[in-house]
């Protein structure tokens, strides 16, 4: 059976596949466990700084949930698609959105379902003009599970995501960066080279700088704002004494491009 993540790395970026083309990307069980292990490897890896997260084929980033596979654990009963279905998707999108390094989503076809979800809890996201995207369960009689009934909303506003929601009609990758879905839109044979541009923007700088406003971020964009800046003030205080703050503040005053471990140039 052929791998369903596929990993390619190098030079400080890893690129995973969803790699079920035949099923347009879906995102069955053993897909999702594998791409879960793969995190935790890389997370632990200081030689990967940045994942861009894509899908194979032609046709599909991923068509969402495998259909066959959920409704099989259904019909098991509440307690075991709860169990297999609902918490493993939760858990994989949890995972990517608090991942403490920066992950690009690169749509290159299709995002219904999981596969929209995993745009939406990602932190930075690129569609090529060949995407499409959806939010498809009402047409199954059933709510989204993998977080989107709360991303959504969080980044298009309340009634912009409830129109999709409750339609399921599919949107353009145009309507998905004007929500705020993605951050680029691009020509289909300029997607991956558009998704590395950006990596190599980020590694340029210090990983655990990237990984503390990752952290911040993440962490604080839904609470209050006074709660925000503590978690934000943590986070400076875990960099103060860091070698990379130094590093930084020394290239500034000496006006050269600083040094930091693992860090590209564009040169």
């Amino acid at each position: 059976m052929a791998d369903t993540v596929l990993i390619d790395s190098y030079d400080g970026i890893a690129t995973l596949t969803l790699n079920r083309p035949e099923k347009l990307n879906a995102l069955n069980y053993a897909l999702i466990d594998r791409l879960l292990a793969i995190l935790d490897a890389i997370e632990t890896d200081s030689s990967i700084r940045v994942i861009i997260l894509t899908g194979a084929g032609e046709r599909a980033f991923s068509a969402g949930g495998d259909i066959y596979e959920f409704s099989e654990s259904v019909a098991q009963g509440a307690d075991v698609a709860m169990r297999d279905f609902v918490a493993r998707g939760q858990r994989l999108t949890a995972r990517l959105e608090a991942f403490r390094k920066p992950v690009i989503a690169a749509v290159n076809g299709l995002a219904f379902g999981g596969g929209c979800e995993i745009t939406e809890a990602v932190p930075l996201a690129i569609a090529s003009e060949r995407a499409l995207f959806a939010k498809p369960e009402i047409n199954l009689a059933m709510p989204p599970t993998f977080g989107g009934t709360q991303r959504l909303p969080r980044l298009a506003g309340r009634k912009r995501a409830l129109e999709l929601l409750l339609t399921g009609d599919a949107f353009s990758p145009q309507r998905a960066l004007e929500l705020g879905l993605v951050n680029q839109l691009v020509p289909h044979d300029a997607l991956m080279p558009a998704a590395h541009d950006l990596a190599r923007r980020i590694l340029r700088h210090s990983a655990l700088a990237a990984a503390s406003i990752l952290t911040a971020v993440t962490r604080g964009i839904n609470q209050s704002i006074a709660e925000g800046l503590l978690i934000e003030g943590e986070q400076f205080a875990r960099m103060a004494p860091t070698d990379d703050l130094r590093e930084g503040l020394d290239a500034w005053i000496e006006r050269r491009k600083p040094n930091y471990p693992g860090s590209w140039s564009l040169d």
